[in-house]
């Protein structure tokens, strides 16, 4: 069988595996609005979408991922719980490796469900890694709740604690970041000289661009503050080193997070949820004690993931992508559902995605470096 038929096929048969766990099949377009998806989707994605202008209906992009189209869809009509999966292609510019396929088939599961998170998300792995089942591969997980909450109970400004959410998912940019607001690093040559000039603004020249110059004073009024800002302890430093640096098995990632927690209490509710999705995952036969755990795990992932992440790899194959990759979104159900006009239903939900090709070329040995 040619490899395209054999891709559809085997993706054929794990939506009928998902359709039998209770998920009802839906259909996303192929073309897709850009405006609202691209303030979405993460850095990685908005630079690798494939987008065109469409003289009637504005900026259209080819569909990157389900989940966001799921989601709106969800918002419209969708019943509380609701399950869903789809199977279909996606589409990614490569242009920084020809060799990596740009148009691949995903088949997804996402549960809606707002009484019982923990057990949603022992569900979408469980049920990810049966379909895998055989395949030589190993699972990661994560949390991006714990680094979001620790981020939030730092004593610091609001405006840097929300320039360090903003970067979460740019874990270079976050580290740069929090060296400088804790004084590791020096403060920039040129940022030194814009502060100790008492007007700068005295001796601008002509106004270009699109800021006015209220906006250009309101930011200089910021940088000020910010310089006179106390440094991020080093206390609470040392703690988010240690909590960054947690890579174990769950097992003893949630002893050494719990002795985290002791010192900064903001992520306890998310040590809680580990703990209560640790209890989940064993229950549905996950051999949590060697199951991988990584703190900063799903930071270089879609942003819109904002809790449990994971991720199936294949063993010895650090060249190619995720055979699968999941997690929860809560944040974007919430976005979503306002902009929907309908806030009632932003209902907390988790989902991941599996590559079918990926799958076969594992199963049948002819993996050549398919990436996402």
């Amino acid at each position: 069988m040619p490899i395209r038929a054999a891709n559809r096929a085997e993706a054929a048969r794990l939506r009928a595996i998902f359709e039998a766990a209770g998920a009802q099949p839906v259909e996303a377009p192929i073309l897709l609005p850009a405006e609202t998806l691209l303030d979405l989707y993460g850095e990685d994605i908005r630079g690798r979408a494939y987008v065109t202008s469409d003289a009637l209906r504005g900026e259209q992009m080819l569909r990157p991922d389900f989940t966001v189209p799921v989601v709106q869809m969800h918002m419209q009509h969708g019943a509380e719980p609701a399950r869903y999966t789809y199977a279909g292609e996606v589409f990614r510019r490569q242009e920084d490796d020809p060799a990596r396929a740009n148009e691949y088939l995903q088949v997804g599961y996402e549960i809606f469900e707002r009484s019982a998170p923990a057990a949603a998300d022992a569900e979408v792995f469980a049920l990810i890694g049966s379909v895998l089942d055989g395949l030589p591969v190993r699972a990661a997980t994560g949390d991006i709740g714990l680094l979001t909450a620790a981020v939030a109970g730092l004593h610091t400004t609001d405006r840097r604690k929300a320039a360090l959410m903003r970067h979460i998912w740019r874990p270079r940019r976050f580290r740069a970041l929090i060296d400088r607001y804790s004084g590791r690093a020096p403060v920039p040559p040129t940022r030194a000289a814009l502060l100790a000039d008492l007007d700068p603004l005295a001796h601008a020249g002509p106004e270009i661009g699109l800021r006015s110059r209220e906006e250009i004073g309101a930011r200089l009024t910021a940088l000020h503050e910010d310089a006179a800002a106390a440094p991020i302890s080093a206390a609470e430093l040392g703690l988010m080193d240690a909590l960054l640096s947690v890579r174990e098995t769950m097992t003893f990632a949630l002893g050494h997070l719990r002795d985290i927690a002791v010192d900064m209490p903001a992520i306890a509710p998310a040590v809680a949820r580990l703990e209560a999705r640790a209890e989940a995952l064993a229950a549905r036969g996950v051999d949590v004690a060697s199951l991988e755990f990584e703190a900063s795990y799903g930071r270089t992932q879609m942003e819109y993931y904002d809790g449990f992440v994971f991720g199936f790899y294949a063993e010895g194959r650090p060249d190619l992508p995720p055979v699968a990759t999941g997690g929860r979104y809560d944040a974007l159900t919430r976005q979503l559902g306002a902009a929907s006009g309908h806030p009632e239903r932003e209902i907390p939900a988790v989902g991941g995605v599996v590559r079918p090709g990926l799958m076969l070329d594992l199963r049948e040995g002819r993996a050549q470096g398919e990436a996402a």
